[in-house]
């Protein structure tokens, strides 16, 4: 399938101006008057948190009215640029929408009814509540969920010294699989030398819509010079429409093309041999899990054609290494995710990549740098603890089979909240405590989640907005925004170590607190005060700098350090510009003049393990990446995927107002032939529905989508919480998407079969 980029735009074009039918109130509930702001007038660096990249930037007031925001010119990466969500970050600040008081509930869960509470009351309450469910029910039946994130630790911090293990981040609704596949593999993750690449190979990664200001200038860049991309999607996204092929791939069919690529890598004897003799394990048990994975075999389940298969492993093999087949988040998430993923880090290994100008590479840390360098070059960072917490013997909730260990490990299944409650094994979940969390929006199956949620004893949200999930709580607890906070200093290396720190800009506005001093608060009300020994913020930065006055205050006044210079230690000329810089680093040198010897991995057999022999004996069968064609619908049914918009965040930034004005629909995308047959147009309403819910959008008919498939951006439709023109309009994704999780990984499996009809 294929369409050149003027259809897209035009289609795109079209469609959005026929879905803008009417103007719509925004409707929000008023919890704060808006007033003068006050703060630093003075451009103040700090890090961004509107979605979860968290870019360099600085702020500053302008006049009491508004807040102006660049990104930080002191990060070289990032420079001055800020995408079009850093730069609506002022709006949070006098949103209407807002909470600004601690609140209690008033009538039933998610009915809106809320009465304005001291932090006094709030603590005392709260605190009262979990010690007796404790008491009656033990510490274990208290759950903890946060966004992941700086803050996420303090709220952990507090499950830790109340006695839970049940401690949650949002990664298996979003991010786990790439994270577990490198944690199986390599025993952690690699980074893109994206500015450097010449050739990108992505399986729905979208760089130009999940942005990351960094990496998508350095992918501007890098197509500037030349670099030929290859995105591999259902639909058309806008890095499709930017990339030089785009092939609309059958949802799932990812894993049966990667594994079809590095068969004709293996036969064609392509692939980097002493790479992979040097640096890996597995790869006779690999070869063995490809004998039959053809490209003709991987044509039948992803409708690639297989001499575009054959053409794309050999051009990728001759631009090797300075090639990327990219792993990030976001393909179509099914049941494959775990083996998906690793096929893409087999992929990366077999074109011996890591650690060459244009791949993949290992971040180096001061620690690491500084024994390479053979000298300090940067400081290292103290880890704030506590020592003598409380010894926790119950298992975690989600500890249910073996294989979840990774998950266990890395923010937990958060899904196992739904069968803990309602079947209260492997025992009763009583209390649930949130931090930034929205889970009504980005986990599967909304109505099993609200059952949940109405089941729970105790139900406490920090948050900056009513989100749909702080709708439904019986407390809240009004989090200041990231423009009226600081954290601790975020170490942030990559080729070369670097630390970036966040920064209170704005005076907190109404009575909102930072999450960190509301846990520790929380925490000295539950008689815990003796787990939280720290005085403010600024003590624990200080003790991160190891007591240096000078470096603290340095860090606060740039908000970006970096030190050195950057090094791929199998590059050559990387490793002899850092030579040149360090000349004690050549006593560590390898024979052909690079730090080949000091590529090393944290996995077991401390090599790249392309078969693993841990993960078999967790997961019978796991050892080598196998497709195993999990259904994804019903034969009468079209395939239902979602993804990222370059305006919004999952379901968070719908509450913004400035975001919400831009983008307040999601409309569903449907190909002209699949519209034909329902006598759909563009504007239409349209139902989608299974067996798990049925919710109404506009359509948007456009050939940027598979016509077996539909598409929506995820993040709209709230059925609770602050009214906006985004959250009271289109297609809830959780209504349409069943409570399943995949292997191993424990994800969410957010692709699903649905009906379209006319509305």
């Amino acid at each position: 399938m294929r369409i050149n980029r003027r259809e897209f735009i035009k289609g795109v074009g079209i469609g959005c101006a026929g879905c803008a039918v009417g103007s719509f109130a925004p409707g929000a509930l008023a919890l704060q008057q808006p007033e003068m702001l006050e703060g630093k007038s003075n451009l103040t660096p700090s890090l961004c948190e509107m979605c979860s990249f968290r870019c360099p930037i600085q702020a500053q007031v302008v006049k009491g009215k508004t807040v102006f925001i660049q990104g930080n010119t002191n990060s070289p990466e990032q420079g001055s640029r800020v995408c079009a969500r850093g730069g609506s970050g002022v709006s949070l600040l006098n949103d209407p929408a807002r909470i600004v008081q601690p609140m209690k509930r008033k009538g039933p869960r998610g009915g809106g009814e809320w009465e304005v509470i001291s932090w006094q009351v709030a603590y005392k309450e709260i605190a009262e509540k979990l010690n007796e469910i404790k008491q009656k029910s033990g510490a274990e039946s208290v759950v903890f969920s946060s966004k992941s994130g700086s803050l996420s630790s303090h709220l952990f911090h507090l499950a830790a010294a109340f006695g839970s293990p049940n401690t949650f981040t949002h990664a298996s609704t979003c991010p786990a699989g790439k994270a577990i596949a490198a944690q199986v593999m390599m025993g952690g993750d690699l980074s893109m030398d994206i500015a450097n690449t010449q050739y990108m190979l992505a399986f729905g990664h979208n760089l130009y819509e999940g942005i990351e200001v960094a990496d998508t200038h350095q992918m501007m860049m890098a197509q500037e010079r030349g670099a030929k991309v290859v995105s591999f999607d259902p639909r058309m996204s806008i890095f499709s429409s930017k990339a030089d092929e785009w092939h609309a791939i059958r949802p799932g069919g990812d894993l049966p093309v990667l594994m079809a690529m590095c068969k004709v890598l293996i036969d064609e004897n392509l692939y980097d041999k002493a790479f992979v003799e040097r640096y890996t394990t597995g790869f006779a048990q690999l070869a063995e899990a490809l004998a039959t994975a053809t490209p003709e075999w991987a044509e039948q389940y992803s409708d690639i054609p297989a001499d575009v298969t054959r053409r794309i492993a050999r051009e990728i093999a001759a631009a090797a290494p300075h090639v990327i087949v990219n792993p990030g988040h976001r393909a179509t998430y099914n049941k494959e995710e775990l083996d998906m993923r690793r096929m893409i880090f087999a992929m990366n290994a077999l074109l011996g990549n890591i650690e060459r100008q244009g791949g993949m590479y290992q971040k180096k840390g001061a620690d690491k740098y500084n024994k390479l360098a053979g000298q300090t070059v940067a400081p290292t960072l103290a880890k704030p603890g506590v020592k003598n917490m409380p010894e926790i013997k119950a298992k975690r909730i989600d500890a249910l089979k073996p294989e979840f260990k990774y998950i266990n490990k890395g923010g937990g299944i958060v899904q196992s909240i739904i069968g803990a409650v309602e079947q209260e094994k492997p025992y009763p979940v009583k209390a649930w405590i949130m931090s930034r969390h929205n889970p009504l929006q980005t986990v599967a199956c909304r109505p099993e989640l609200v059952k949940t949620i109405d089941k729970l004893d105790l139900v406490v949200s920090c948050d900056v907005y009513l989100s749909e999930s702080a709708a439904y709580a019986d407390y809240l607890l009004p989090e200041s925004t990231y423009l009226e906070r600081d954290e601790e200093i975020s170490d942030v290396s990559g080729k070369h170590p670097a630390y970036a720190v966040r920064q209170q800009v704005v005076t907190p506005i109404g009575n909102t607190k930072p999450s960190w001093q509301i846990w520790q608060e929380l925490g000295n009300e539950l008689g815990l005060g003796q787990y939280f020994p720290w005085k403010d913020m600024a003590t624990r930065q200080l003790f991160q700098t190891n007591g240096d006055e000078a470096l603290y205050k340095q860090i606060r006044h740039t908000g970006y350090l970096e030190y050195g210079i950057p090094l791929l230690l199998r590059e050559p000329e990387s490793v002899k510009a850092f030579v040149e810089a360090y000349p004690a680093a050549a006593a560590r040198l390898s024979a052909d003049g690079t730090f080949a010897d000091e590529l090393k991995f944290k996995s077991p057999s401390s090599l790249i393990e392309l078969y693993s022999e841990t993960l078999e004996g967790l997961a019978n069968g796991y050892g080598a990446p196998r497709y195993r064609n999990f259904p994804l619908k019903k034969d009468n049914e079209l395939f239902f995927v979602q993804g990222k918009v370059a305006l919004h965040t999952n379901g968070a930034t719908q509450y913004v107002p400035l975001l919400s004005e831009l983008m307040w629909d999601n409309p569903v995308w449907i190909h002209p032939q699949t519209a034909k047959e329902r006598g759909i147009t563009t504007g239409d309403f349209v139902w989608l529905e299974n067996s798990t819910g049925k919710e109404k959008g506009r359509a948007l008919v456009t050939p940027a989508i598979r016509p077996d498939t539909l598409f929506v951006y995820m993040g709209f439709g709230a059925k609770a919480g602050a009214k906006t023109a985004a959250t009271t309009h289109g297609i809830h994704c959780g209504n349409l998407l069943p409570h399943e999780i995949s292997p191993v990984c424990g994800t969410d499996v957010h692709t699903s079969g649905v009906q379209l009809a006319r509305g």
